[in-house]
């Protein structure tokens, strides 16, 4: 049985894409760090899963939950970093703990996990990074300074990787996606407001669809924006 390795997957796309992998007979590796939301995603599941609770901030907890796949699951075929928080306001009204927040969970977090499953994918010479990374790594926004800063800093990883891994079968791909439906938005946003925002299920569903192996064809992004 193939192994998925999910960031975030407590809620949102997380949730999402753990519940379609399960569909698609994967073993899913759930990561956060709420255990209790983490549960309630390993509700939907359909197949067998693993729950662990991670900092993604901290290189050390990280290293120590992959190892745990290891040693527990098996090799890691896919790691999705999915992982991501945004405090949003004029440049000049953040504070300096959510700048930390912001760079730490959603750039260094990817960073470090993507680390840990590197040597072994390249040793196998097989496995998938998927990058989740939002349109905020794409185009400037307002209010989304610091947020956008840490996106592009995750775009600027991804493509560089991509090049790092050009010679070998592991892929990376970088998912640009606007705004979704999820608690991402809770206390920012009311649910009127983002009654119009995309439905996680979808956008899982085309990350998933873009990154099936097809022969002489590689998508290594896509760009998927709200109609409104």
């Amino acid at each position: 049985m193939k192994v998925v390795v999910i960031t975030g997957a407590g809620s949102g796309l997380g949730a999402s894409l753990a519940k379609k992998y399960s569909k698609l007979g994967y073993h899913v590796c759930l990561l956060g760090r709420t255990r209790s939301k983490l549960n309630l995603t390993a509700e939907t599941l359909t197949q067998s899963y693993s729950i662990y609770e991670v900092d993604v901030t901290s290189n050390s907890d990280v290293a120590k939950v992959i190892q745990s796949i290891k040693d527990e699951i098996g090799p890691i075929d896919i790691l999705i970093n999915n992982a991501g928080m945004g405090v949003f306001g004029l440049a000049e009204n953040l504070n300096e703990n959510s700048v930390h927040a912001m760079i730490d969970i959603n750039l260094k977090g990817t960073i470090f996990c993507t680390q840990e499953v590197l040597p072994d994918m390249k040793k196998r010479n097989q496995g998938f990074i998927i990058n989740i990374v939002s349109t905020a790594g794409v185009e400037g926004k307002i209010n989304e300074t610091v947020y956008c800063a840490s996106k592009f800093g995750v775009r600027g990883f991804t493509e560089s990787l991509a090049l790092e891994l050009k010679e070998t079968s592991v892929g990376v791909f970088g998912a640009y996606m606007g705004g979704m439906k999820s608690e991402f938005w809770d206390g920012i946003f009311t649910q009127e407001q983002i009654k119009d925002f995309m439905d996680p299920d979808d956008v899982a569903d085309i990350i998933i669809e873009n990154t099936k192996l097809r022969k002489n064809l590689l998508v290594t992004e896509v760009i998927i924006k709200n109609k409104i």
